[in-house]
């Protein structure tokens, strides 16, 4: 009879986190702001449009800090944080693998034009998640649904972004394991590593591959196709300690969304350790095969997807967290 009731408690216990769980979903919808700031979404893609044109780099730098804000505490526009005395911790934007994210002015451009329309309405996280999709768009990449209702953390811990952001060295257990440990599959890795097919690269991402790997001095990365590495040396980082020179993620065609990045990579010729890392898995390596010989509108499908998923990654909705005045700082 205790083991009945024990079960049946459990059972009570996972239907109410399950009603949690969805309604904090449900708070997360299209149009969030249709009331009480009809004009926000079209404020961020009219700012998209008249400026990425010029800046189009800025595209790419929007989809990573996207990126990088979601994988830690997730969609919260934590890495937009500023250091400052009052704050315990160095922040998010302090961290080694965030020291050369862009676009940070980009979206107080857009914040300050929105705080005019409607003050203290609309996050710093949905901003940032639709400028990243609205920037994407205009270079002539994929569409995506942005639900938004997404509101602003007040923490930003610099060692949290160390172990949470998959390094560009990751082996694939490691960028399976921290992708799972936000909800992402194996085909949100492959997919979302598509987006390496805009923008580019500081050398220290990937120096270690051609003159330091495995931390051998000399020792060359067996993965990265012979030719490409030469190339890498001789015309991009010609020494290891380079941190000024930058590289194309996908060289040819790194200002266009298209599925080079999955080519080269069947080649061994994508940039990072963790792009050759998709072929050393049977599963992975066989849908990077599917997607270099697919359509691009079927991408851009699944990519689109993908994205969803990524923005949604421990959204704070509600009245978890705030709205803030100022990206870079907290109330």
């Amino acid at each position: 009879m205790t083991k009945l009731c024990n079960f049946g408690i459990l059972i009570t216990l996972c239907i109410i986190l399950g009603i949690i769980a969805g309604s904090v979903h449900a708070q997360l919808k299209m149009n969030f702001y249709a009331q009480t700031c009809p004009k926000a979404e079209k404020l961020v893609e009219e700012y998209v449009k008249k400026h990425i044109p010029n800046a189009p780099s800025l595209a790419a730098a929007m989809l990573r800090l996207h990126f990088h804000d979601c994988f830690v505490r997730g969609c919260d526009a934590s890495v937009l944080l500023n250091f400052t005395s009052a704050t315990k911790n160095q922040t998010e934007k302090t961290a080694s693998p965030n020291l050369t994210l862009r676009g940070f002015g980009f979206i107080d451009g857009i914040k300050r034009i929105v705080e005019k329309e409607c003050p203290g309405i609309v996050s710093c996280a949905d901003i940032l998640a639709l400028a990243a999709r609205d920037s994407v768009l205009v270079i002539g990449g994929p569409y995506w649904n942005v639900p938004t209702g997404r509101r602003d953390g007040r923490i930003s811990n610099a060692t949290e972004s160390l172990y949470n952001l998959p390094p560009p060295f990751g082996n694939f257990t490691v960028l399976q394991t921290q992708f799972a440990n936000n909800g992402l599959d194996l085909k949100d890795l492959v997919l979302l590593s598509g987006a390496h097919t805009i923008g580019i690269s500081h050398c220290s991402s990937f120096s270690d591959r051609l003159y330091k790997f495995n931390g051998i001095y000399g020792a060359q990365d067996p993965s990265l196709d012979s030719e490409y590495a030469t190339v890498l040396k001789e015309r991009k980082c010609k020494w290891i300690n380079d941190t000024e020179i930058i590289a194309e993620m996908d060289p040819g065609s790194f200002r266009t969304f298209d599925l080079s990045y999955y080519k080269l990579v069947l080649k061994r010729r994508g940039l990072f350790q963790s792009d050759a890392a998709l072929l050393t898995n049977p599963t992975s390596k066989s849908f990077v095969n599917k997607l270099a010989q697919g359509s691009l509108q079927s991408f851009y499908a699944k990519f689109a997807r993908s994205m969803e998923k990524l923005g949604r990654i421990q959204v704070k909705t509600g009245s978890d967290g705030e709205i803030r005045k100022h990206c870079a700082i907290v109330n």
